[in-house]
């Protein structure tokens, strides 16, 4: 999966030992996507991609993860592992939101677009309406 977004939280890295004696690590980020209602995404690169991936933050990336679910003690946990992350996007400055295409859409069998219209024009008043307000 992935997702585009702007790094907005940079974690402290954790390090430790695994059950057979190999040691590990881990670095932690937030995510904001570049949405109109923005989603915040806690998300780690673990193991050699901890240090293959460094971000900062204000950094924009495009985010490529898998999702994992797991059972421990009766709960379920879940993480969002990064494996990838391409750094800024070349067609769209860092926190620039895409725009909205302004022509208008066309859909099969809908036929042609209508026409733009003319702004509507009202008459020039002379002060003498019965309206209340």
């Amino acid at each position: 999966m992935e997702v585009k977004g702007k790094i907005i939280a940079v974690l402290p890295e954790r390090t430790g030992t695994s059950k057979a004696g190999n040691p590990w690590k881990a670095r932690e980020y937030v995510l904001e996507t570049l949405e109109n209602y923005p989603k915040k995404i806690h998300f780690d690169f673990f193991g050699e991609r901890a240090d293959q991936y460094p971000l900062n933050i204000g950094e924009t990336i495009t985010l490529s993860f898998d999702i994992e679910s797991r059972e421990y003690n009766g709960r379920w946990y879940t993480s969002i592992r990064g494996w990838k992350a391409e750094k800024g996007d070349a067609a769209m400055p860092a926190g620039a939101v895409p725009p909205v295409p302004q022509e208008p859409i066309s859909y099969p069998g809908a036929g042609a677009p209508a026409a733009p219209q003319a702004p509507a024009s009202f008459p020039a008043s002379d002060g003498t309406e019965d309206l209340p307000f």
